[in-house]
C-alpha cells in the first residue's frame, strides 16, 4: 500500500508526466532526491510508468474494444500474443479467464486494411466468439483518469504542477518524422531530452520544441501505468450497458462523475455504453452496482465481466535488454 507521499507522486505525474522531480518534491514537501527515489521504487514494485501516447484522432486512427472468447487452454497465450502487438492496449483476461478484452487501434482509412479485425483473429485457433465495438466517444479515459489516483493534492498543489500552456494551441498533426519520438515516449514518457534526441537524430532543442507543439495541440498526452491494487483497488470489472439512444449522453455524463469508474465510453454493438469499475473488493463492487448504478435511470440491461488480470496496460510491453 502507498503512503501519502507515494499517492501524491502518482497524482502529480497524472497532472504532468514530465514534471521535474525538483518541482514535484517542492509541492509534496520533500527533496527532489526523495521524489526520484520514490518514483524508482514504485516503478520496480508497483509497475508505475509514465507513457506518452498519440491522440487517436490526430494520429488518423479509430479505436475498437475487442471481446474474444477462447477455450481455457488457449486464452492466456492469445492474450499474450495480442499484448505484443503494437496496435493494442489494455489487454485483459476476464470472466473466469476465458474472455480477452483489448483495445485495438486501426487506421481511419479502411483502404489501409484492418488486419487484426478482419484477418488475423479468424485464423487463430481456440477462439469461440468475437465481437468488435467501435469507441465512438470516450467520457472517461485517455487524457482523463480514474479519480482514485487523483484525489490527494489540493487545488493549489495542482495549480503549481499544471504545465504552462501557450496562449494559443496551433493544430499540429502528427507526421512520419514523429513516429520515432512517439515510440520512445510510449516506452518511457519521462525520457530525457538527450535520450530522445539520440533516438530521433534531432537536437535537444528541436525535441523540446516538438514536444511543446504536440502537447499544446492535444496530439500527445501522457498517461500512467500502475497496478491499482497498491491503492487498495483489488476488484475490477467491465460493465456493458444498453441505454436508449436519447438517454445515452445523459447517462454517460452521469457515470463520468462516479469515482468508481476509470473508463466510460459510448460504443457500437448490441450494448452501446461500456465502463470499467475499480473497487476495493467484491463487496464494494456489489455495493456500487446495487446502490448507485442501479439508481441511474435509463440503463436497460447490464452485463458484468470481472477482470482477472491485466496483461498489457496503456503503454507497450517493457523492452527487454
Amino acid at each position: 500500500m502507498l503512503d501519502a507521499i507515494d499517492r501524491g507522486l502518482v497524482h502529480a505525474l497524472h497532472i504532468d508526466g514530465r514534471a521535474p522531480f525538483a518541482r514535484i518534491g517542492a509541492v509534496l514537501g520533500v527533496s527532489a532526491q526523495t521524489a526520484a527515489r520514490r518514483y524508482r521504487r514504485l516503478r520496480g514494485e508497483a509497475g508505475l510508468r509514465v507513457v506518452g501516447l498519440a491522440s487517436p484522432g490526430h494520429a488518423g486512427q479509430v479505436q475498437w474494444l475487442l471481446r474474444l472468447t477462447a477455450v481455457p487452454h488457449s486464452a492466456q497465450d492469445l492474450a499474450r500474443a495480442l499484448a505484443h502487438r503494437s496496435d493494442t492496449s489494455w489487454v485483459r483476461l476476464a470472466s473466469g479467464g476465458t474472455e480477452i478484452l483489448a483495445v485495438v487501434r486501426t487506421p481511419l482509412d479502411v483502404s489501409d486494411g484492418h488486419a487484426l479485425l478482419l484477418h488475423d483473429i479468424p485464423r487463430t485457433a481456440g477462439i469461440t466468439s468475437v465481437s468488435a465495438h467501435s469507441l465512438l466517444h470516450t467520457y472517461v479515459g485517455g487524457p482523463t483518469t480514474w479519480g482514485g489516483r487523483t484525489n490527494v493534492l489540493t487545488e493549489d498543489q495542482v495549480r503549481q504542477l499544471r504545465p504552462e500552456e501557450p496562449e494559443s494551441a496551433p493544430s499540429s498533426p502528427l507526421t512520419e518524422a514523429d513516429r520515432t519520438l512517439l515510440d520512445a515516449l510510449a516506452h518511457d514518457g519521462r525520457a530525457s531530452l538527450a535520450s530522445l534526441a539520440t533516438a530521433t537524430g534531432w537536437s535537444p532543442t528541436t525535441v523540446a520544441r516538438r514536444l511543446t507543439e504536440l502537447r499544446s495541440s492535444g496530439a500527445l498526452f501522457f498517461d500512467i501505468d500502475l497496478n491499482d491494487s497498491v491503492l487498495g483497488a483489488t476488484s475490477q470489472a467491465l460493465l456493458w450497458m444498453s441505454v436508449a439512444p436519447a438517454e445515452l449522453d445523459r447517462v454517460a455524463r452521469a457515470l463520468a462523475e462516479h469515482g468508481e469508474l476509470a473508463f466510460v465510453a459510448a460504443t457500437t454493438g448490441g450494448t452501446n455504453l461500456v465502463a470499467q469499475a475499480v473497487c476495493a473488493d467484491p463487496a464494494a463492487l456489489h455495493t456500487y452496482l446495487t446502490r448507485r448504478l442501479s439508481l441511474l435511470p435509463g440503463i436497460h440491461t447490464l452485463e458484468t465481466a470481472p477482470v482477472l488480470r491485466t496483461v498489457k496496460a496503456a503503454g507497450p510491453l517493457t523492452r527487454r535488454p
